[in-house]
């Protein structure tokens, strides 16, 4: 199964051990494993001769076969497995020419390519989860580091109220979770075999085609669905989706990292080394790396996704060109995938943060990041919409003067008789006006024990 990433582009933007899952020779070996199990499966329920298996077990092997050549044949053929079935046959007849004859007995080159996607998908969601795991223990610890360092809390990219950092990276920690299970969730349930023969009934087997359904699933460790889903394609939407969540999720971590990392900002950084983040010119820069790969893969994914979506729709038994979609978009998305989240594992296990440069910047607005803590103080004692309106005014005034706005309240004398200097001076203690999120940090790191 061949991918559009070329072998250029393809470390930048996928892991090695995702690239080797999505490799053409894996795709092929998986193929070859549904042929050895398939074998087995029919000796067992007595379809074909026992002393079939041997032979045709030994020449699974992808070392075997030129991929070149069956490149070249499927585009005749219409499909990867009509080529390789007929090299395989070959193969095995070059040792029996008897067991030869029982190669792929009943089965149809659906059933070859999406059995061989189920197992390629696993193998590729079982290397996410282990990324996932590492990236949501980084996030937690840096979560549990920071869960008392003030940072601007921003909407609209502008300063909004003071927040702990620990809370945005319990966030990130959580939000891996809940792909984490996501992507449990589709190993265990939504992952199945592929048997139908050439129209979804095994016709060719006679009555013992849920037998060797049943023996060949439990070879192969897949589940065995109620029937073949040869044009119902719900289950490799359903990959797409927690695919491209998953990618989602690692770009907005991303997006967040790279924003923080502006020379004007310098609140985080991802981890440095030599010939990191350089550029071709300017020796003094420092690019966030890592976190571009996340955001080319978050947006990527989506359109990836939206492909495997499309060729849903499928013509009745079985499909001429939606599913053959599916063959480059899906590890291309397993791949991008990949390489958003081994660049979120990097920058969760080795990011940088500058605690004094926060404090800075929560002073940027001479003191009007707290104008809400202290207008809610105020209503206190003389109701909302007045302690709006001073707090409001005071904040213009401190705009326009250029001073802090708690110089302005200290000098303005319906603020000060109302609260006081101490009162005032404590409202402008960023960690004190924190509401909940000491409750909430506690809550997004007691969820990740979540199975």
């Amino acid at each position: 199964m061949s991918t559009s990433l070329s072998s250029l582009l393809a470390p930048m933007l996928s892991s090695g051990a995702m690239r080797a899952v999505c490799d053409d020779g894996a795709m092929l070996q998986h193929m070859l494993d549904f042929e050895a199990a398939l074998a087995l499966a029919e000796a067992e329920a007595g379809v074909i001769p026992k002393n079939a298996v041997g032979p045709i077990a030994r020449a699974c092997n992808a070392d075997a076969f030129d991929l070149a050549a069956l490149a070249r044949d499927s585009t005749r053929s219409g499909n990867l497995a009509i080529p390789m079935v007929k090299a395989f046959t070959a193969l095995v007849a070059k040792s029996d020419v008897e067991a030869a004859r029982y190669v792929h007995w009943g089965a149809t080159s659906q059933d070859v390519i999406d059995t061989a996607t189920m197992l390629t998908l696993r193998a590729g969601i079982d290397l996410l989860l282990a990324d996932c795991d590492r990236a949501i223990a980084g996030f937690a610890k840096l979560a549990r580091t920071h869960r008392n360092t003030a940072v601007v809390g921003r909407t609209w990219l502008q300063h909004a109220l003071p927040m702990p950092l620990g809370l945005k990276l319990a966030e990130y920690a959580a939000s891996l979770h809940r792909s984490k299970l996501r992507l449990n969730r589709l190993r265990e349930e939504t992952l199945a075999l592929q048997f139908g023969g050439a129209a979804g009934t095994l016709a060719a087997l006679g009555d013992k085609g849920l037998a060797v359904a049943e023996r060949l699933a439990a070879e192969l460790k897949l589940p065995l669905p109620e029937a073949p889903w040869h044009t119902h394609r719900d289950r490799i939407a359903e990959a797409a989706s927690a695919f491209a969540i998953l990618a989602g999720s690692c770009g907005k971590i991303a997006r967040d990292v790279s924003l923080m990392m502006q020379t004007d900002v310098g609140e985080t950084f991802e981890p440095s080394g030599e010939g990191r983040g350089g550029s071709s010119t300017m020796p003094h820069k420092r690019n966030p790396v890592a976190a571009a790969s996340a955001l080319a893969a978050s947006t990527m994914a989506p359109n990836l996704a939206a492909t495997i979506f499309a060729a849903q729709v499928q013509e009745h038994e079985r499909s001429a060109g939606p599913w053959h979609a599916e063959w480059p978009t899906l590890p291309t998305l397993m791949l991008v995938t990949s390489g958003g989240l081994a660049a979120i594992v990097d920058i969760a296990e080795g990011l940088e943060v500058d605690t004094a440069r926060m404090r800075e910047n929560l002073d940027t607005t001479r003191g009007l990041i707290m104008a809400e803590a202290i207008t809610f103080a105020l209503a206190e004692k003389v109701g909302k919409a007045d302690a709006h309106h001073l707090i409001e005014a005071a904040s213009k005034k401190a705009v326009a003067e250029k001073k802090h706005l708690r110089e302005v309240l200290s000098g303005d004398r319906k603020v000060a008789s109302q609260l006081g200097a101490s009162r005032i001076a404590q409202l402008f203690e960023p960690m004190a006006y924190q509401g909940v999120s000491q409750a909430l940090i506690d809550r997004l790191l007691a969820s990740l024990d979540e199975t």
